[in-house]
């Protein structure tokens, strides 16, 4: 029986096309750049917590150092306290936004998602920078707190709360659209109270979002760097903790310590939420109808109101910030200039920390999404190889539980290593680019997967029975039909590339500084003006790049998308 089958698996593997040989050999080739880029960096990381400064294995005694230090383990009592009111509030302004934008018929629907989304073209520095100038010392709103500092707490759950808004709502107007109209019938023929159809038809109905939007959100605002550095004060968190012993004190093992306490609640967020979204997948039918609001016009102008102070927080936020770039010294001469634009006369990087990011961006964004889209391409569409399948599936969602910073000095401990053959890498544009797709993997790789399941397996089969090569179908069919989303994730990883500062902020060196990097370098040098400055070309260019990415787009759907369409 054992030599049967023996055989029959020997007959299979000869039966293996070459175009299926091939496909293999990509999903090995895109899964050994996740585990080289990944993996082997997490666990030098992990390895160097257990070893002391001489490299010598000493077990635990470093996070029995880190535990009995009163003031290194407060930090994650802070961070839990931080991410938990970020996720309360971010939650509750979100849901009114994601309701008034799908269950009222108010106008300007469209301008208020796209003020929404405005927070995800700037750097998380940058609502902290606003924050000074709105509720500083100086501030010209500062009486607004009642005597309590904005550098602490307050300062950072605010900025953390603009940062994480626009995630939230993402997923909260998504759990709203699926909603099935017919429970909302039979709610009405029942003569239910809207306040009863709202508890137990509407709350049910979005629970899993809301639940899912919480764990994101929460993920967010406590592997956060950016706003917790600018505006935190003395208030530790685990990722400034990371940064502080790291940069400031030099004890990568400490830094190593904090890395992995800040993974676990990471890590467990993320594995929760992929859990709820499965559930929630679970609930669409093919009956469902779509949910159409009826005009009420109480109900209507309330929500206005309501997306109108949203909007204002946002864009005053920005504002602020436009503001403080063209004053030229505040609070003392408020005649506006371009003289905070002198990049080159700033402790940051100068203009040419603007060009590298623009550069890094662009690579990013074109290597990036080449190996993204082929790595879902060949995991979605070859045949069998099930374990290979489900390992190299594992491995691309595991960037989405790794917070940046994490990220970013795993690398140091992996490529700075003499030891390791790609130790060169390190403070190149190169590194920067990899860490940078690596670390925004798992969202691209979901949007490709996605993309390639709505196209039938069909395509393949003919393709094979007519003995043309995968790659010519993969380049005159595959590519085109899912041109919107490649674009999609090209754009995605450019803006994120733009913004983050986490997960290169340990990695970039002399002639590699980014400007995301250099808004932190000035805000450190008292240049809070420039910072301010640096941080809106960050913002123009991403929000430039988004409206090209917005017409070139409609474009597309034209010309690649009209079988969708009905005939």
């Amino acid at each position: 029986m054992a030599e049967a089958i023996a055989k029959s698996g020997a007959e299979l593997k000869q039966k293996l096309s070459r175009d299926d040989v091939l496909m293999r050999g990509l999903i090995a080739v895109v899964g050994l750049y996740l585990l080289v880029t990944l993996v082997l960096p997490l666990y030098a990381m992990l390895s160097k917590s257990f070893k002391d400064h001489d490299g010598n294995f000493i077990g635990l005694a470093n996070y029995i150092e880190y535990f009995s230090t009163p003031a290194l383990s407060a930090s994650i009592v802070n961070s839990l306290f931080i991410a938990s009111i970020t996720t309360f509030i971010t939650l509750t302004l979100a849901f009114g936004l994601a309701y008034g934008l799908m269950r009222s018929n108010m106008p300007f629907k469209a301008f208020f998602k796209i003020v929404a989304m405005v927070p995800i073209l700037v750097p998380s520095l940058l609502p902290g920078i606003a924050l000074v100038y709105l509720f500083g010392r100086q501030g010209f709103m500062n009486w607004a707190l009642f005597g309590h500092d904005i550098y602490g707490p307050i300062g950072i759950v605010i900025a953390e709360v603009f940062f994480t808004l626009p995630h939230a709502l993402i997923i909260l107007t998504t759990a709203f659209s699926i909603s099935d109209a017919r429970l909302y019938e039979a709610a009405q023929v029942l003569n239910a109270s809207k306040f009863k159809i709202f508890w137990t038809v509407t709350l049910p109905g979005a629970r899993y979002g809301v639940i899912s939007a919480a764990f994101v959100v929460f993920t967010l605002a406590i592997t956060d760097f950016g706003a917790p550095k600018v505006i935190g004060g003395d208030f530790n968190v685990l990722a400034t903790d990371i940064y502080k012993q790291v940069i400031g004190q030099q004890n990568f093992e400490m830094g190593a310590v904090v890395s992995v306490v800040l993974l676990i609640p990471a890590a467990l967020a993320f594995f929760v939420d992929r859990i709820v979204q499965k559930k929630q997948v679970a609930l669409l039918t093919s009956r469902a109808v779509a949910y159409e609001p009826k005009p009420n016009k109480l109900f209507d102008h309330c929500m206005l109101a309501y997306a109108i102070l949203f909007s204002v927080f946002i864009l005053g936020m920005i504002a602020v910030c436009q503001y403080a770039a063209l004053v030229k010294f505040y609070p003392y001469n408020l005649s506006l200039s371009l003289k905070n634009y002198n990049f080159d006369l700033m402790d940051g990087g100068g203009w040419a920390a603007y060009w590298n990011s623009l550069k890094m961006a662009g690579l990013t964004a074109v290597i990036g999404t080449c190996i993204i889209f082929v790595g879902a391409y060949v995991v979605e569409k070859v045949r069998g190889f099930t374990q290979g399948r489900m390992l190299f599936q594992f491995l691309a969602m595991l960037p989405m539980a790794v917070p940046g910073l994490v990220l970013g000095l795993a690398y140091i401990f992996f490529f700075n290593s003499p030891a390791n053959p790609l130790n060169t890498l390190y403070h190149t544009m190169a590194i920067l680019v990899i860490s940078t797709i690596t670390h925004f993997y798992t969202v691209s790789h979901l949007t490709a997967t996605t993309a390639l399941k709505q196209m039938d397996s069909e395509f393949e089969d003919v393709s094979a029975s007519l003995k043309q090569p995968v790659f010519k179908m993969f380049r005159q069919v595959t590519v085109p039909v899912s041109m919107p989303a490649i674009l999609d994730i090209s754009i995605y990883l450019f803006v994120n590339a733009m913004t983050t500062v986490s997960a290169v902020v340990f990695l970039y060196g002399p002639d590699t500084n980014l400007a995301s990097v250099a808004v932190l370098n000035m805000d450190d040098a008292g240049d809070i003006a420039p910072a301010a400055a640096m941080g809106m070309m960050i913002f123009y260019t991403a929000a430039g790049v988004k409206l090209l990415h917005y017409f070139s787009t409609l474009g597309l759907y034209k010309s690649t998308q009209r079988w969708r369409s009905k005939s």
